[in-house]
């Protein structure tokens, strides 16, 4: 399934909201919350990761996992969860018109 850009990020982000993640912890979250309709690649994940990290929307530390392996953990900066309010409005304004387009049916002005 092809998304719209930017919103991967806006998933991340959210997933993000919940608490720190490293790369694969995301993905699964996304992959689970989707019902499996979603899955994110490592070669979209990890450049749309370096983009909120260079916008300063999430910051990123090394850490053990549960398994005890090394593991970059991402969490969600005062600015990230600015960011991801901001764009929960802009989405849901657009889920909203897109729906009433698609509900007019043959209406025409």
């Amino acid at each position: 399934m092809d998304l719209f850009p930017g919103t991967l990020e806006l998933m991340i982000l959210e997933v993000l909201r919940r608490g720190p993640r490293h790369g694969y912890g995301i993905a699964k979250l996304i992959k689970l919350r989707s019902q499996e309709a979603l899955r994110v690649e490592e070669g979209s994940l990890y450049p749309a990761l370096q983009r909120l990290l260079r916008g300063r929307l999430v910051s990123a530390q090394w850490k053990l996992t549960e398994t005890k392996r090394r593991a970059r953990y991402y969490s969600l900066t005062a600015a990230g969860q600015k960011q991801l309010d901001a764009e929960l409005a802009n989405y849901e304004g657009m889920v909203a018109a897109i729906g009433r387009v698609l509900k007019a049916g043959g209406e025409e002005a």
